[in-house]
């Protein structure tokens, strides 16, 4: 009998073959002799299925792996729970000071004593407890102490480089505030997961609250509530009453921007900290009453809001050492991975770029200046006059001086060398020259345009368009540009207009130009963005945008070094624990625009010290450039000018240091009105005498002729080959004027007239030099018509980057 049958399945075979009495030629899988196949601890690939359903797991195997998994993790979180420490306040929040050194590694200052005590909950009035509920976590009483959604989400938030704060429970606060590093890590976040949970099994909830209050940063440097409430109330913790406490645990958000009395950077004002504090209290007394932590009837008592009281100024902070060490902590913040809280509690050494003997020096010329001229017992208008300096190496950034103000000590502490909010007039006139010389104009392009291209400088002329059509204001009527006075210089070319400080042509090129194209200049030449006027109207030109003195001085510093730019900086090194921190390399040149065109626009600077508004600057005796600005309404002056070795920019105004808006400078000395060639030019000079002292004087780079020269309302013309010289630019032109002044009298030359910015021709009254007829424009300010009114088309408040009033500047 051959056959034997089909065969059987043998060895595990799906079809025959393998069989007892099979054919040989049967291929079933198996192992044949009908053996059973051997079994694996883990069958998978799964041996009983074929194709794909070999890899997919069977429910026993998705149990077994669920199993496990969870069970390695409570093993996990076991080791985790029974390693990690639950912190104590006493230890891990306490502060130390940072030490601030002068370039020379000579101590500058440390920042004061420890600012912390630790109170007992039965301190805490129980209504600032409730306040500091309601606004972190209105759960705290209940809650297992953890978030781990929140902790998800900012691991999601980690991983896409994003923010990490948020969603943290008050107990999960405390743990951050408590432990030293706060770096935001995925391993700090789970670490600071399994302390929580500890702490929620190991603390009482009033002791979790105490801890949280204790260690929590305020800002003003308190650490703990307790410091708080001296920082800002001047009382004990145990006296806050429930709306001082609703304001406290405003500032827990983050005191740089919820302190009324301001903080630092942009957005970060007094005017709009006071406004987010006040709604912040006003939200969270309304939580307090919505969490049933405070009743209906004792809400409706809290509706002023508890104003604190001004900052005390530290001991070490006296004279300029507070505005010093202000800006360089912004730095360290800026440039390195920390948080202001980790900063403040100390540990840092920070070796700044600042000049102990030119910090001094500069400080004794405003002081100088201010007692000769400024006596606010014999003046009214003397009082709240203010000045600000900043000294930056041209070509490398360094900030080497820097005068704030009075000083913290004397209750200023706004630092008036590194603030937003006075516009800085003529002396934005150099960005609009050096972006006619690179993108031309109408009458030039494809050419740029030669400073000694001819421009009309009469007063009250219409303004024009690039395409030709006039400017028009919002009534539709034509828009007039005034001068300081209402001489009729005719057409006259830009460097008379420079020298001379005369508004119309810079206007009007401005204009001609692209304010867009001015705008990018000043950008690329250092000025910061934050601080431009928005409004790009005419008025641009003259400087409604309000960038500060060490910005200004960082710009100039452009065109002392032929066009290489670098970012002004005043920290070189910081250590803490004998590490350097990384990100405080030296910043790196760029630049900005043609070394020629910076040279021409240093040779036309030169005339403005040699033979214009800051002649009083002469008596430095060296290759020196620069710019005067005074702005609408003489409410700040402006002298900002440079040396191949160091530029320094000088700003004066008045502002009542209670009510912050600025004032008018008109009768401030004596002086019908203060000009940027008057006071802050005698600063400056004072200053750098001292400052360029056994330096040896260098010349700046010969300025080769650039662009086309033409005539704004004509035909280009041949440009001169001479190199243009450092003499008295020639007499204006007698073109007839476009205006409705007369333009037949001849114009005046260099030291033909008295000087608006002549100091000593104070109180000379007169349609044109003082300010008469309504000018109040200062050198170059667009000053109004009669009753110094200004025209422009535009008329919004000019509160660009920080800008505090309105009106157009010159």
């Amino acid at each position: 009998m051959g056959s034997g049958g089909a065969g059987g399945r043998g060895g595990g075979g799906r079809r025959g073959g393998g069989g007892g009495g099979g054919f040989e030629g049967g291929r079933g899988r198996g192992r044949g002799n009908g053996q059973p196949a051997k079994r694996r601890l883990i069958d998978y690939p799964r041996a009983n299925r074929v194709g794909w359903r070999r890899f997919v797991p069977s429910w026993k195997q998705v149990t077994t792996l669920c199993i496990s998994f969870l069970g390695l993790m409570v093993g996990a979180a076991g080791v985790a729970l029974a390693v990690v420490q639950v912190p104590d306040e006493n230890k891990a929040a306490k502060s130390q000071n940072n030490v601030y050194l002068w370039a020379n590694g000579k101590v500058m200052a440390r920042d004061g004593e420890t600012n912390r005590q630790n109170v007992n909950i039965d301190e805490i009035p129980k209504s600032m407890q409730n306040a500091a509920i309601s606004a972190e976590n209105a759960s705290f009483r209940s809650d297992s102490g953890v978030d781990p959604m929140g902790i998800a989400r900012a691991v999601v938030n980690m991983a896409r480089g994003g923010e990490t704060q948020g969603g943290s429970t008050i107990t999960q606060q405390y743990v951050k505030n408590a432990m030293l590093s706060q770096e935001q890590t995925i391993d700090r976040k789970f670490k600071e997961l399994f302390i929580a949970i500890k702490v929620g099994w190991s603390k009482t909830k009033n002791e979790i609250l105490q801890g949280y209050l204790n260690t929590s940063y305020y800002g003003r440097g308190a650490y703990g509530i307790q410091a708080a409430a001296q920082a800002y109330y001047g009382k004990d913790a145990a006296k806050l009453t429930p709306d001082e406490g609703a304001f406290l645990a405003s500032v827990l958000k983050g005191a740089n921007l919820y302190d009324p009395a301001g903080g630092t950077g942009p957005g970060a004002t007094k005017a709009e900290n006071t406004k987010r504090a006040k709604a912040r209290w006003g939200w969270i007394l309304d939580r307090e009453v919505a969490n049933g932590l405070m009743t209906k009837t004792d809400r409706a008592k809290y509706t002023k809001f508890p104003m604190p009281k001004q900052p005390k100024p530290v001991a070490s902070k006296s004279g300029q050492i507070g505005y010093l060490m202000d800006v360089a902590k912004k730095y360290v913040l800026k440039h390195a991975n920390i948080t202001e809280a980790l900063f403040d509690k100390g540990g840092y050494t920070i070796r700044t770029t600042f000049d102990e003997k030119k910090t001094a020096q500069l400080t004794t010329a405003v002081k100088k200046v201010d007692k000769r001229y400024i006596n606010p017992e014999k003046r009214a208008k003397d009082k709240y006059v203010q000045f600000g300096g900043a000294s930056v190496v041209p070509g490398n950034g360094k900030i080497v001086a820097l005068y704030g103000g009075e000083g913290y000590d004397k209750g200023h502490f706004t630092n008036n060398a590194d603030t937003f909010g006075v516009p800085v007039g003529s002396t934005w006139k150099p960005f609009v020259l050096a972006a006619a010389m690179e993108s031309g104009t109408p009458q030039s392009r494809p050419s740029g345009l030669s400073p000694d291209s001819l421009y009309n400088g009469d007063d009250h002329l219409k303004v024009k368009k690039a395409d030709g059509s006039y400017v028009m204001k919002r009534d539709n009527s034509p828009f007039y540009q005034e001068n300081e006075s209402n001489h009729p210089w005719g057409y006259i070319s830009l460097r008379k207009a420079m020298e001379q400080s005369v508004n119309t042509p810079f206007v009007q090129l401005g204009m001609d130009v692209g304010m867009d194209k001015v705008k990018d200049m000043a950008q690329r030449a250092g000025i910061s963005p934050a601080s431009f006027d928005k409004n790009l109207n005419p008025s641009f030109a003259l400087g409604t945008s309000t960038p500060s003195a060490i910005r200004m001085a960082d710009a100039y510093a452009t065109f002392a070094s032929s066009g290489t730019k670098v970012e002004p900086y005043s920290v070189t090194k910081v250590t803490s624990q004998g590490v350097d921190l990384p990100g405080f390399d030296r910043p790196k040149q760029e630049t900005a625009m043609s070394p020629n065109i910076a040279n021409n626009v240093t040779n036309v600077l030169q005339n403005v010290i040699k033979n214009g508004t800051a002649s009083e600057a002469n008596r430095l005796g060296m290759p020196a450039a620069g710019k005067t600005g005074t702005t609408d309404e003489n409410k700040s002056a402006w002298f900002v000018g440079y040396t191949k070795q160091l530029s320094t920019a000088i700003t004066m105004f008045r502002e009542d240091a209670q009510n912050p808006r600025q004032l008018s400078m008109n009768g401030v000395g004596g002086f019908d009105s203060i000009h940027g060639g008057a006071l802050p030019t005698e600063v400056w000079t004072e200053y750098m005498l001292q400052a360029m002292n056994g330096v040896t004087p260098q010349s700046f780079p010969l300025a080769t002729p650039i662009g086309q020269k033409a005539d704004e309302a004509g035909m280009p013309t041949p440009t001169p080959t001479p190199t243009p010289s450092d003499t008295p630019s020639a007499t204006p032109s007698e073109k007839p004027s476009k205006s409705a002044s007369p333009s037949n009298s001849p114009s005046p030359g260099p030291t033909d007239t008295c000087s608006p910015w002549d100091i000593n021709c104070r109180n000379s009254g007169g349609a044109g030099n003082g300010g008469g007829n309504g000018n109040g424009g200062g050198n170059g300010g667009p000053g109004g018509g009669p009753g110094g009114s200004t025209p422009t088309p535009d008329p919004t408040d000019a509160s660009g980057g920080g800008g505090i009033f309105g009106g157009p500047t010159g």
